[in-house]
C-alpha cells in the first residue's frame, strides 16, 4: 500500500529544499513528517563544524508546533567518534545507554515517551557534518522510520549541496565582473606605478583585507604600492612593504615560484603578519572555539609573471573566515591580468625613452644665439601611442651673416617618417650652411628624395633673414607647399607670408622660386607645422581659424612665450587631432634680446581665450 502523507510530505520537502537558501529553512518540513510517522515522538537534529564544536540543535516534540533551539559554539571532542564518513550512517540505541559526552541531544531524547533512539549522521561539507536523531516506541517500525529518515537525509543534503552550487556559481560570476573590472581599471593607465596602485586597490576589500604589490629589481624586492581596509593597518602594511627583511626575503624566493603560496600559523612566525602571542594555548585555544576575536590571518603571495619573466609579487593579507578565502586559480588568474597590465606599461615606458630619445635627436640641441636675433621653439608630441613623428625645424647661420629658418613635416609617423626627417633636416642644414639659396637647397634635397625612391612625401619653408643697414630686415621666403608662417608686427597686427611650391618628394626636377619682403624692430616672424592649424574644437572649429587673434594678443612677447603660448593653446583647444605640433619663433630686436621679456597686458591674451 501506497503512503501517501510522507510521499506527498517528501515531494514538499523537495520542492522546499528546491527554493531553500540555507538548510535550516527545511526544518519544519523535515521535523513535522518525521513526527507524523507513526512511534515517533520527538526529533532532535543538530549541526557540527570540523573540529567537534557544536553549533546549532533545535529540537521538537510531537503535538508542538514550537521547537526548541539551542545555537553554541560547544567544543565535544568526544562526539568525533559520530563523525560519519562520505555515507551517512544510521544507528539504532537505547536512550539510556547515550553518553551526554558524545550525545548533546541526549537530555531531549530522554524527556520521550518509550526508550529508542534511531540516529543518521550525514557529512554536509569538507568543513562540517549534522545529525537527526528520532526518539521512539516499541510500536514503531524501525525499518519504515529508518527509511523515512535516510530520505529526508537524500533531501537534506541535496539542498546544503545545491544551496553551495549556486554559492559557487555566485561567486565565480562575482569573481569573473572582478576581473573584468580589474583588467578595465589597470588596462586604462599606461604609467607603471599607477597600474600597480590600482591593482592593489582593486584587491582591497573585494578580494582581500590588504595588499602589497612589489616590482622585481635585480638589488631585491620594490616596494611600489600597499591597501588595507583599516588606515592604522595601512600604515603598518606600508611600513612591513618597504622595510622588513623577514618579507623582503620572501619576496626574493618566493618570486621565482610558479604559483601563489598560502602562509598561516607557524609559517609566518617572525613576520609583519605574525598573531600577537596569547597568554595560554588553553585560552587561545578556546577563542577559537568560540568564535571570539579577529580571524587567524592568511597571507598569500603571487608571482607576477609574463612572457617568461617576472615581473614582481602581489601580497594578499586575509583576516576573514575560511570560507571567504579566494582559491589559487582566481589568484593566478587575477596575478596573470596584473602582470600583463604592469608589462604593457613597463614596454609602453621603454618606447616612450627611446621614442622621445630619437625625437631629441631629430631635433637640434639648442637654436644659434645672437645679438640682434630672439630666437625660440616648441615642440609638442600629440600622437598617445608616440610614434615617432615627422614634424623638424632648425636654425642656420649663413656665412653672409644671415640666418635661415626652416621647418618641415614628413607624412606619417613611425620610422620610416623618423628616416626622412632626419635626412631632410641634416640636408637643408648642411646646404644652407655652406651659403646655398634656399630654393636649391629645397630641389636638391627634393632630388635626393627621388633618388632613395621615399615613399612618404614632405612639406618644408625656409626663410631667409638678411639685416639692412638701415636697422630692418629683409625675409626670403621659400616654400614647398607648407603652411605659409605668419609675421606679428610691433603695432599687433598679424599678416600672412605668400609662398607656394610643390609638395617635396612627388615630382622630378622641381624648382622653388622665393618671395620678399621685410620686417622692422619688435617685428617677429612664426613658422609653424600643420599640427597646429588643424587642431580642431568639439564642434568642428579649427585653431587656424582663431590663430591671427591668438598671436595678435601675444604682441611684445619674448619668443619663447610666444612659441610655448601658441602650442598650449592649440592643445586646450583641440578635441580632435593627434599631430605634432612644432613652432619656430624669430623676433628681430636689433638689440641682445631681454630674457624677462613678457607681454605688456597680459589682458590681451587672456581676452583671445575667450
Amino acid at each position: 500500500m501506497v503512503d501517501d502523507p510522507w510521499s506527498s510530505a517528501l515531494h514538499r520537502l523537495w520542492q522546499a529544499a528546491s527554493r531553500a537558501e540555507e538548510v535550516a529553512a527545511l526544518a519544519d518540513d523535515v521535523y513535522a513528517p518525521l513526527l507524523a510517522t507513526p512511534g515517533v515522538h520527538r526529533v532532535v537534529g543538530t549541526r557540527w563544524d570540523g573540529r567537534h564544536v557544536l553549533r546549532y540543535m533545535r529540537a521538537l516534540s510531537a503535538g508542538s508546533d514550537t521547537p526548541v533551539i539551542v545555537a553554541t559554539t560547544r567544543s565535544m571532542p568526544g562526539a568525533a567518534v559520530r563523525e560519519p564518513g562520505g555515507e551517512p550512517v544510521v544507528d539504532r540505541l537505547e536512550v539510556a545507554g547515550l553518553d551526554d559526552a558524545v550525545w548533546p541531544e541526549a537530555a531531549f531524547l530522554r524527556e520521550a515517551p518509550g526508550g529508542s533512539v534511531v540516529s543518521c549522521t550525514f557529512r554536509l561539507d569538507q568543513r562540517g557534518w549534522a545529525a537527526l536523531a528520532l526518539a521512539v516506541d516499541t510500536s514503531a517500525d524501525l525499518a519504515a522510520v529508518e527509511s523515512r529518515l535516510t530520505q529526508a537525509v537524500d533531501v537534506i543534503v541535496a539542498c546544503h549541496t545545491g544551496i553551495l552550487q549556486r554559492g559557487r556559481e555566485a561567486r565565480r560570476g562575482a569573481d569573473d565582473a572582478l576581473l573584468a573590472e580589474a583588467s578595465l581599471q589597470m588596462d586604462s593607465s599606461l604609467d607603471v606605478e599607477d597600474t600597480l596602485r590600482r591593482v592593489a586597490r582593486i584587491a582591497v576589500p573585494a578580494v582581500a583585507d590588504g595588499a602589497l604589490v612589489h616590482l622585481a629589481r635585480t638589488e631585491g624586492p620594490e616596494f611600489v604600492a600597499a591597501t588595507h581596509v583599516a588606515v592604522q593597518q595601512q600604515r603598518a602594511l606600508e611600513s612591513a612593504g618597504r622595510d622588513d627583511p623577514w618579507l623582503a626575503a620572501l619576496l626574493a624566493r618566493r618570486g621565482e615560484e610558479e604559483d601563489t603560496v598560502f602562509l598561516s600559523g607557524a609559517a609566518l612566525d617572525g613576520s609583519p603578519f605574525a598573531a600577537p602571542a596569547s597568554p595560554t594555548t588553553a585560552d587561545a585555544t578556546a577563542d577559537a572555539d568560540s568564535g571570539e576575536g579577529p580571524h587567524p590571518t592568511v597571507v598569500t603571495i603571487s608571482p607576477l609573471r609574463a612572457r617568461g619573466r617576472v615581473l614582481g609579487t602581489i601580497t594578499f593579507v586575509y583576516q576573514r573566515p575560511e570560507a571567504r578565502l579566494p582559491d589559487s586559480a582566481f589568484l593566478r588568474s587575477l596575478a596573470t591580468r596584473a602582470a600583463l597590465a604592469i608589462d604593457n606599461a613597463l614596454l609602453y615606458e621603454l618606447r616612450r625613452t627611446a621614442v622621445l630619445s630619437l625625437q631629441e635627436h631629430l631635433l637640434p640641441s639648442q637654436l644659434p644665439v645672437t645679438d640682434r636675433w630672439d630666437l625660440s621653439a616648441s615642440y609638442a608630441v600629440g600622437d598617445p601611442m608616440l610614434d615617432v613623428g615627422g614634424d623638424f625645424y632648425d636654425a642656420v647661420l649663413r656665412p653672409d651673416g644671415s640666418i635661415a629658418l626652416l621647418i618641415g613635416d614628413v607624412c606619417g609617423r613611425g620610422a620610416e617618417a623618423a628616416a626622412l626627417t632626419g635626412l631632410a633636416r641634416h640636408t637643408l642644414r648642411t646646404l644652407l650652411e655652406e651659403g646655398t639659396d634656399a630654393g636649391t637647397a629645397l630641389s636638391r634635397l627634393n632630388r635626393a628624395l627621388r633618388q632613395e625612391r621615399a615613399s612618404r612625401f614632405l612639406t618644408a619653408v625656409v626663410a631667409t633673414l638678411t639685416p639692412r643697414a638701415d636697422g630692418t630686415v629683409r625675409l626670403s621666403t621659400c616654400s614647398a607647399g607648407h603652411p605659409p608662417p605668419l609675421v606679428l608686427r610691433g603695432d599687433g597686427t598679424v599678416s600672412e607670408v605668400l609662398s607656394g611650391g610643390l609638395l617635396l618628394g612627388v615630382l622630378d626636377d622641381v624648382s622653388y622660386e622665393s618671395r620678399e619682403e621685410h620686417l622692422t624692430a619688435d617685428d617677429t616672424l612664426v613658422l609653424f607645422t600643420d599640427g597646429l592649424t588643424e587642431s580642431r574644437e568639439a564642434g568642428g572649429t579649427f585653431f587656424e581659424s582663431v590663430l591671427p587673434a591668438r598671436l595678435a594678443a601675444l604682441r611684445g612677447s619674448n619668443a619663447a612665450h610666444i612659441a610655448e603660448s601658441l602650442a598650449r593653446q592649440a592643445r586646450a583647444f583641440r578635441d580632435s587631432g593627434q599631430d605634432d605640433i612644432a613652432l619656430l619663433v624669430a623676433r628681430w630686436t636689433g638689440l641682445p634680446p631681454d630674457p624677462g621679456l613678457l607681454p605688456p597686458d597680459h589682458r590681451l591674451e587672456q581676452a583671445a581665450l575667450r
